[in-house]
């Protein structure tokens, strides 16, 4: 199962007004475990930065002058995404973001349908708490120190740690791990133990032994296991 976790940054809350998206980051998740494969670029908006967008993420328009245009990078980005769901928090705004810049350069939209909300996620599962990136990672202790501004790529990882809590948290054991090579293995997910020397303790007193026997034997042939 793949999924792409992604979190753009922009000039503004509206693309209908003018504002553009200057920073995408997004990272592959494979059965819910980061592979290392990611697609970062920042994009010049050809327009200024307003002060109260800086301030959010610390891009400016001189920084962002000599970076490519959106149209240059779609191709790219498009490849890396495919046809993969997109885990994004509140991603109505970086959904409506990214489209708005696809129409502009007569790309087909993204539908809806394709969008993991993983902010929607987390009222459903905590009603009434608070929802922010940054309120989630406090409450399942994803350590975000090095958020003092808002990055699309670094967002995006701290976002993928916050989704897996969502669903149920990290099981890549449950998968079959064929070498360790393998993404469960090289991302922090469970490793080949090794067989146990001597076989476990039984916890079954002689009573409870006897019973079950007991009970056994009165389901006669219907017992198929016992064949």
């Amino acid at each position: 199962m793949r999924e792409i976790v992604l979190d753009t940054e922009t000039t503004g809350f509206d693309p209908d007004s003018g504002d553009k998206i200057v920073e995408i980051g997004a990272l592959e998740l494979i059965h819910h475990v980061p592979t290392g494969k990611s697609f970062h670029q920042y994009i010049n908006p050809e327009r200024d930065m307003p002060q109260s967008a800086f301030e959010v993420h610390g891009l400016s328009k001189e920084f962002l002058s000599d970076k490519p245009l959106f149209a240059d990078v779609a191709d790219g980005f498009l490849e890396f995404a495919g046809d993969a769901p997109l885990v994004i928090h509140n991603a109505a705004f970086d959904m409506k973001f990214l489209n708005a810049e696809l129409k502009l350069i007569a790309r087909e939209a993204l539908p809806m349908g394709r969008a993991v909300d993983t902010l929607l996620i987390a009222r459903r599962k905590y009603p009434g708490a608070p929802a922010s990136l940054d309120a989630l990672c406090k409450r399942f202790g994803v350590d975000a120190s090095e958020r003092t501004l808002h990055g699309a790529l670094l967002d995006a990882q701290l976002l993928a740690e916050v989704y897996l809590e969502l669903v149920g948290g990290r099981e890549p054991g449950l998968t079959l791990i064929e070498d360790d090579d393998s993404p469960a293995v090289q991302n922090g997910g469970a490793a080949r133990r090794a067989p146990r020397t001597r076989p476990l303790t039984a916890r079954i007193t002689d009573d409870e032994q006897a019973a079950h026997a007991a009970f056994v034997e009165r389901l006669g042939a219907t017992a198929l296991w016992s064949e």
